[in-house]
This record gives C-alpha cells, structure tokens and sequence, in this order.
C-alpha cells in the first residue's frame, strides 16, 4: 500500500485537487491523505460547500489561520511535519503557489519524501510577488513537476529541471469548471444579480499590489465607475478588500456598480461564464476566462499565465485608468475567435493519475 499525501491551503487549491483524488480512486494499492492546512479560513469551506461540489472531507486540519508570510509558513511547517512523521507518505502531492505549497514541499524535501507539484514551471518574472517565490522554491525541490502548458516546460528547461522530471499534463481547474458548468445557469443567482446574458461585466480584485495601494485602486476604480456607465459591473468583494475600500474611502466610485457578497464556486462561475467581459488580477479567472471565451482584462503589469493571452482571450492591461478604459473599449469592439490551449480539455486529472502511479510502481 502506498500513501499519497494531498495538501490545500486555500479554496483553489481544493477545485484542483479534488478531481485528481477522484482519478486516483480506481488505482489498487493507493492510500490518500487530505490535508487543509487552513491557510486561508473561508466559510465557503463549509460542509455546504463540500456537499455541493462533491469534495473530500479533509482528513487533516491544521488550522494554521492568517499571519505573516514567515509565521503562517513556519506554522505550516511545524504543523505537516508531525502529519508526514504520523502516516508516512511515499508521495506528497501539493498544487499552486500559496504558501502552503512552499512550506509543505520544505517539509517533505527534509523528510526526503518525493514531491508532485501540480501546476508547476509557471512565471511572471516578477520576484516582488511573493507566489513567484512560492514557485520558484517548490519548483526547485519537486520530482515530478506537472505542468499547464508549454511554457511552463520551456521555463523549467531554461533553469536546468532534468526532462525526465517534467510531465505537460494540462490544466486541472479546467477540469473541475467543465464539470461543474451545466449547473452554472444564470437563473440560479438572478434573484440576488439583476443582470441579462452577455450584457454585464464581472470584476473581482484581491492582489495587496492593487487593493493596498490607494492610489492603484482609486485608479481602477475611476475605470470601473466609467465603464458601470456604459455596462453593468458586478463586483463580489472580497472581505480584505471591502476593508480597504472603506479605508481609504474610495466607496463613491461603486455608485453605480452592483456590488456583492463573494459568492459560492458554483453561483460565480454562473456569473462569470455568462458575462461579456471580467476585469480582474486574479490568476484563476485568467484561465477560466480562456476556456471559457470570455475576454478578460488582467488589471496587473504581467501574468504567469501567457497561454491565456497567446491562445485564449486575456488582455493584461496594467492599473492605469486611461490604460483599462482603452482596453476595454478594444475588447468590447472586437470579434473573439478563442481556442483552448492543448490539453485543456477536462481530462487532466488522469493524465496526472497514470505520472503518479507509475511514479510510485518504480
């Protein structure tokens, strides 16, 4: 018997996940672990939530809260070392760019315990985001590195990853976002978004670069409330970025955008895949938005994900208003002709299955 030892630290992570535990069921002789480091506490992570969306219960939680990068690693840290000492894994598995990730792939790296990062050899080039170290690092100490797309392999050749190490697999979110997409509907939240189909634009923001920074945000949001003008915006806030739009009283500027509560994965999928376009930094909706066909404007200087922009719909637009009101003017004039990149077609989570189960025979 074989132990797999899965960890999350934020909700993204669990939508990632999730689909490979479920590929992993039918393979003999494999044992899996669920760890929830509880990195980010998110009410979403609820039982309901779970139920919902038919996800594991986690076996482990470590419920190592909100602090800064260096204590809520070290808490990590101290919190899986007893998990790997108490079941001894043969494989951990970590996916993304949280901190969790960075401080599990430490721990198991010392315990000299094989790690399998998925979605690795992804880059932004930019060392003052602290997810680009988070990759760098586990990156660096992962055996198996599954990648999204070419240019993640081409990134992990270019820093001297050996190619035996290195597996493109595709997108595992895609995965979950097909599966869940029939149930996306528009009536579903209609009751609380009063919106037509493809007739609203979806804004999300969360990165400290942007919503810590009062001049950055006021700048964005001059472009929001611009744009509510011409097209409904609706804006689930995040609760760190709720707080800073009351301290630094930026909140005239949503007058006349539909602000909400963040929403359940289900009920936001089924507001963003309806919408006609998504303003966001986020690196998820980037994706999402590819395979989705949607145009999405990147409210960042960069993005560790250039197949969304080289093969899909994205546009990174920076923080600027006369540079985001440019943008989407260009992107509400154009005729969108998106493909997916390869191998993000909804079955990622086997291919994943068969590097790790043979990973594990050998």
């Amino acid at each position: 018997m074989k132990t797999i030892v899965h960890v999350v630290g934020a909700r993204p992570n669990y939508m990632k996940i999730a689909p490979l535990m479920e590929a992993l069921k039918p393979a003999p002789g494999i044992r899996q672990i669920l760890v929830n480091t509880g990195q980010h506490y998110d009410e979403a992570m609820s039982k309901g939530f779970l139920r919902e969306l038919s996800l594991p219960v986690p076996d482990r939680n470590l419920e190592v809260g909100s602090a800064s990068q260096a204590v809520q690693t070290a808490r990590v840290m101290i919190g899986f070392e007893d998990v790997c000492l108490a079941d001894r894994p043969d494989l951990v598995v970590v996916v993304g760019d949280v901190n969790s990730t960075m401080a599990a792939s430490l721990v198991a790296a010392k315990l000299l315990i094989p790690i399998a990062h998925v979605e690795a050899g992804l880059r932004s080039f930019d060392r003052t985001m602290p997810e680009e170290i988070n990759r760098i690092v586990t990156d660096r100490l992962a055996d198996l590195l599954l990648t999204p797309s070419a240019d993640g392999n081409e990134n992990l050749t270019s820093e001297g990853v050996p190619p035996e190490k290195i597996h493109l697999v595709g997108n595992i979110m895609i995965d979950t976002l097909l599966r869940h997409l029939p149930m996306a509907t528009l009536a579903r939240i209609q009751d609380r978004v009063p919106v037509r189909d493809r007739a609203y634009g979806v804004l999300t923001l969360h990165r400290p670069s942007n919503v810590d920074d009062p001049k950055t945000l006021r700048q964005i949001l001059q472009a929001i409330a611009t744009i509510a003008r011409q097209l409904p915006v609706v804006f689930p806030v995040h609760p760190r970025t709720r707080e800073r739009l009351n301290t630094f009283g930026v909140d005239e500027l949503l007058a006349n955008v539909i602000v909400t509560e963040p929403l359940g994965y289900i009920d936001f999928l089924s507001l963003t895949s309806h919408a006609r376009v998504v303003l966001s930094d986020s690196g998820g909706l980037q994706e999402e938005s590819t395979a989705l066909g949607i145009p999405c404007l990147t409210l960042r200087e960069n993005t560790e994900r250039p197949v969304t922009v080289t093969h899909g719909t994205n546009c990174v637009v920076g923080t600027t208003t006369e540079a985001i009101l440019t943008s989407f003017a260009d992107a509400m004039a154009r005729e969108h002709h998106p493909h997916r990149p390869p191998l993000w077609d909804g079955h990622t989570a086997g291919r994943i299955a068969t590097v790790l189960t043979e990973f594990l025979a050998s």
